[in-house]
């Protein structure tokens, strides 16, 4: 695929050996893409199923895998430009890939092993889960069948496609099929989806419509377990580490992806990986019970984790998903110590007992869904609804006292440098949750403070205000170049020395490239203004500082 969709490999061919269980690389596209070692291990083990799971037929799954140290980073600098203008939860992570997998395997008398078995592995650096089992769903098939040509041709599609902008409806062709789809933008109002439809005549041509990129089937996934949904939203928002085990790589990858994208608009910023194996590179590091597990959430269908990782504090233990309309019995919560192997029966098992009391309006809508053979898309926007609500009721409070700790504009000066933020005090904030807490807008009670407490500790935490404190420095420094430009600066520079006037126009200068270089929120005709004064200055200077200034840096 073209580098703007951050996929350095569109067709990453992978089979097992006949006789072992070893994986092998068969091919890869473009043919110029470049693995570590380390990455090419990684992708074969997490390209097929364990032999445990059984999988006959065509199954599609996910993985992500950490990026080796000292890669190149031209793909990274090729996609900010569309970064800037996603949802925070849609941004490429720079250290981490994801492995979008069509696995097949049949019987075959002919084979040693008795079975056919191959992946078709799309590497990306986006996060687009549906999207991209969408366009795996159109090829895959076919390519077993015809082989490389078929994968090349496919490719040859892919690299005609447009740039992936943030709110432009895109027409993606691939194989005789015409995609269409929008990508959302960070100015979405959050829990609408902005469905592409389809327009009388302009779009015959049109086979496929994604009514979105990135979304699972959150209630197939929750279905199970959404007696407990809430409580596992308290541990999905509090980064504690939890493990999904499940019969096959299509079930955790589901499982885990629908849990971290139950806290949106809010990302989950911790370490997750919807399918992870016994050889995975981060496997030790991630089971040694030297230190306390990780703040993670991991994917696993080996029984041998139901050992390997029964210190681990939360546990999810799920049977198979059913299809739509199909309804397993709920699972309860249950104690760790129960927990003895894979083959244990499905269940919650953990000692956490969540701060907020259970929202039983919730359980009897989604039941009554239930009993109506309401179908799953419909259960799934409740469901993402109600996750939606408290998640914007839990970080509006946290959202009012950030916006307190910025400075008032009044306070900027453009001969000074923009003031600094206030710094975030835990009491001050919790001081003002007895007036404008979450029960404004939620009506769930329980202990709201205790849950904040424990959420400031987090890594999600520290993840979310690491992004607002950006945020809002590059708005104290877009204001202050605002207010730079209504100054009458070549006015200043009659009343100072050269020496000064050359200090203010590289300061100015310094200036531009930073809004260029960190994307400020600056109006395009404040960079206008700021250019046409650095012109006006350097012209007012003796020739030879003139030549000295215009050929430094930009104007």
């Amino acid at each position: 695929m073209p580098v703007s969709w951050g996929t350095e490999m569109p067709g990453l061919e992978l089979w097992r050996e006949e006789t072992s269980s070893e994986r092998h690389l068969q091919v890869i596209y473009p043919q110029h893409s470049k693995l570590t070692d380390k990455e090419k291990t990684n992708i074969c083990y997490l390209s097929f199923p364990d032999s445990n799971s059984g999988c006959l037929g065509d199954t599609q799954f996910c993985f992500r895998f950490r990026q080796s140290s000292g890669r190149r980073v031209s793909l990274h600098c090729l996609l900010d430009q569309f970064d800037k203008d996603l949802p925070v939860y849609l941004k490429k992570d720079p250290a981490y890939f994801y492995g979008y997998v069509y696995f097949r395997q049949v019987r075959d008398k002919t084979l040693k092993r008795g079975y056919f078995q191959k992946s078709l592995v799309l590497i990306s650096k986006l996060p687009y889960i549906h999207f991209f089992h969408t366009v795996l769903k159109q090829i895959a098939p076919e390519y077993f069948e015809k082989s490389e040509p078929y994968l090349e041709a496919a490719c040859n599609d892919v690299d005609r496609w447009p740039a992936p902008v943030p709110g432009k409806t895109l027409h993606l062709p691939i194989m005789g099929v015409v995609m269409k789809v929008r990508i959302p933008t960070c100015h979405d109002k959050p829990g609408t989806t902005q469905i592409v439809q389809l327009t009388q005549q302009a779009d015959t041509h049109i086979s496929v419509i994604l009514p979105t990129v990135h979304e699972v089937d959150l209630f197939r996934c929750f279905c199970p377990v959404f007696l407990h949904s809430q409580m596992l939203w308290e541990l999905v928002l509090l980064g504690e580490p939890l493990v999904v085990m499940a019969p096959s790589p299509s079930e955790s990858s589901e499982t885990v992806l629908a849990l971290v994208n139950c806290i949106s608009p809010l990302k989950y910023f911790s370490d997750f990986r919807p399918y992870f194996t016994i050889h995975d590179s981060e496997f030790k590091e991630y089971t040694t019970r030297t230190q306390a597990p990780p703040s993670v959430i991991l994917g696993v269908t080996n029984p041998f984790f139901a050992k390997t990782l029964q210190h681990w504090p939360h546990i999810i233990r799920i049977g198979d998903l059913k299809p739509a309309g199909e309804i397993p019995k709920q699972v309860k919560v249950k104690k760790l110590k129960n927990l003895k192997t894979l083959d244990s029966k499905p269940g919650v098992y953990t000692s956490y007992k969540p701060y907020l009391n259970r929202d039983e309006e919730i359980i009897k809508q989604l039941q009554k869904g239930v009993q109506q053979k309401r179908p799953s898309e419909a259960q799934s926007v409740i469901l993402r609804r109600y996750f939606l609500e408290l998640t914007q009721s839990f970080i509006i409070p946290l959202e009012r006292y950030v916006a307190s700790l910025m400075p008032l504009q009044k306070s900027i000066s453009p001969w000074k440098s923009p003031p600094q933020l206030r710094q975030f005090l835990p009491e001050e904030f919790m001081k003002t949750l007895e007036k404008t807490g979450p029960q404004l807008t939620s009506r769930i009670k329980g202990d709201w403070i205790g849950l904040y407490r424990h959420f400031l500790k987090s890594p999600n935490f520290d993840g979310w205000f690491k992004t607002r404190r950006k945020e809002m420095t590059q708005k104290l420094e877009a204001l202050h170049l605002e207010a730079l430009c209504e100054e009458d600066l070549l006015l200043w520079t009659q009343k100072h020395t050269e020496v000064e006037t050359v200090d203010l126009v590289l300061k100015l200068k310094n200036k531009l490239l930073q809004a260029d270089r960190e994307h400020l929120p600056v109006k395009p005709d404040t960079m206008e203004k700021l250019r046409t004064h650095i012109d006006a200055i350097i012209l007012a200077l003796p020739e030879d500082l003139q030549g000295i200034l215009l050929k430094t840096g930009m104007t």
